[in-house]
């Protein structure tokens, strides 16, 4: 028996433009993605008048369910065809269809209503930066420095020079690695667009398709998408209060996706014993272990605790970004990586023609010569830890249980089924807070629920106003008879 999904009627919401089935046909033993295959399905279903403009699309979790995939294949190929300006987004109202290109507008955009879902929503999803505690003097400097540099006349495939130079020491100070050899000679340290696209340059670079990786079960879910993309198998291993599950990881996997600082979204920490396990078995066995350290340096605790590529340099590809210290603006973050693993990613970008952006890297250089990274980090650290003792302490006092290190810029609330996110999420939304659900992080079927909240992206008071409503309907979710 093949893999060949057959020609499934995929119900839809009912519209007088709207067909009653659309057809939709994946080939699971192809070697294009389930995510393309669906993304094309559904451009062919807009070129051939099956879907018009206006159609309203299912959601990816309906479309997902009813296809037997996951909802990452859904949201991937969405994701994919709202780039190319195929589908658009209302906020509360779902995905339609538009055909129309981006710039060839058919009609005068509306002027936007303000209403709770627009100007008065307040975000609490995690993986936010604190852009209001940007220095806006020092802020503008860094770019009026980073435009008097001169422009290109070739690529810097690997990174600007003084750019690396900077992570490297950001790294020693903040990270406590020695990036060993020459930060400027590109031997092993890269500049990156961010965590998402380094990943998503090591699948294509280093690892072939049909390889396996294990990634962190839940987990980062757009590192997923990069593996599949790239026509990996993605396997997941559970997580739980240490992180992790080392001894969970299945033989024969060529890396590890894992971020063992501070685990996303579930906030746990990689101790030490099972850092020393994950680095012997990746010698033993052959692996890589790719380290997400995407927000390492936020921790209120302790010190920061060490990195894994400080532990075993020889195995582990090390990924940071600037995205949470100090805002995805910037679209910069860096590789630490074996010297093959570096010459193989150089090589990719090479026959591509592809090279990470050079502004943020220049303000990022300017920021640290005027010592404004250092200083904006120590007012990050204070602000968001102020704001998670004081979300703690409310949910705490409230008896609702929390999770998470005392570190990031998220904790976890756990909670006892998918209908207690969804209600919680629309209770939320009607009082003008913006949820996440911990179901979303899972690339399988999920094993734990809750909501992961971020308490980084409001201001100080409107994130404060908006604490007691969280904590009124996280409480009462808890307590809810399941």
């Amino acid at each position: 028996m093949n893999g060949t999904r057959k020609a499934t009627a995929v119900p839809v919401p009912s519209s007088p433009a709207l067909p009653a089935e659309l057809p939709i046909v994946l080939d699971r033993d192809a070697s294009v993605p389930l995510s393309v295959q669906l993304a094309e399905a559904l451009r062919a279903a807009a070129v051939a008048g099956q879907l018009r403009a206006g159609d309203r699309l299912p959601s990816t979790r309906i479309l997902a369910t009813h296809l037997g995939v996951s909802r990452t294949v859904t949201a991937a190929a969405y994701e994919q065809l709202h780039a190319e300006g195929w589908i658009t987004g209302r906020h509360g109202s779902g995905t339609y269809v538009t055909t129309t290109p981006p710039g060839t507008r058919r009609q005068p955009p509306r002027r936007p209503r303000r209403d709770a879902a627009t100007d008065d929503t307040v975000h609490l999803v995690p993986g936010a930066a604190w852009a209001d505690g940007l220095d806006r003097a020092a802020w503008r400097r860094a770019w009026r420095a980073a435009a008097d540099e001169p422009p290109l006349i070739l690529p810097e495939r690997a990174g600007l020079p003084a750019y690396r130079a900077t992570v490297a020491e950001h790294l020693l100070r903040h990270r406590g690695l020695m990036v060993p050899g020459d930060p400027e000679a590109a031997d092993t340290i890269l500049a990156t667009g961010g965590t998402t696209s380094a990943v998503a340059e090591f699948a294509q670079a280093a690892l072939e398709r049909g390889d396996v990786v294990a990634v962190e079960e839940p987990g980062y879910q757009r590192a997923v998408g990069a593996f599949q993309a790239a026509g990996l198998r993605v396997v997941g291993v559970p997580v739980d209060a240490d992180g992790l599950i080392v001894d969970r990881v299945p033989e024969g996997v060529r890396a590890v996706f894992c971020s063992p600082a501070h685990q996303y979204p579930v906030g746990s920490r990689l101790p030490a014993a099972r850092r020393v396990e994950l680095v012997r078995r990746a010698r033993a066995e052959g692996w890589l272990v790719i380290e997400d350290d995407y927000d390492g340096e936020l921790r209120y605790d302790v010190a920061p605790l060490p990195l894994l590529a400080a532990l075993a340099p020889d195995v582990v590809v090390h990924l940071g970004t600037t995205s949470k210290i100090l805002t995805p603006t910037l679209g910069a973050g860096w590789m630490v990586a074996p010297p093959g693993i570096v010459r193989a990613v150089l090589d990719y970008r090479a026959r591509i023609g592809a090279s990470p952006s050079t502004a943020g890297q220049r303000v990022l250089v300017a920021l640290a010569r005027h010592g404004d990274l250092g200083r904006h980090l120590r007012k990050l650290r204070r602000e968001l830890s102020e704001r998670r003792a004081l979300l703690v302490s409310a949910l705490r006092a409230a008896g609702v249980e929390v999770m998470g290190d005392d570190a990031g810029a998220h904790v976890l609330v756990p909670l006892p089924s998918a209908a207690a996110e969804r209600e919680v999420v629309a209770r939320g939304a009607g009082r003008g807070l913006r949820l996440d659900v911990l179901s979303r992080h899972y690339a399988g079927r999920p094993a734990g629920y809750g909501i992961p909240v971020g308490y980084a992206a409001p201001g100080r008071s409107r994130f404060e106003k908006a604490v007691p409503v969280l904590v009124e309907l996280l409480r009462a979710a808890q307590e809810k008879p399941q």
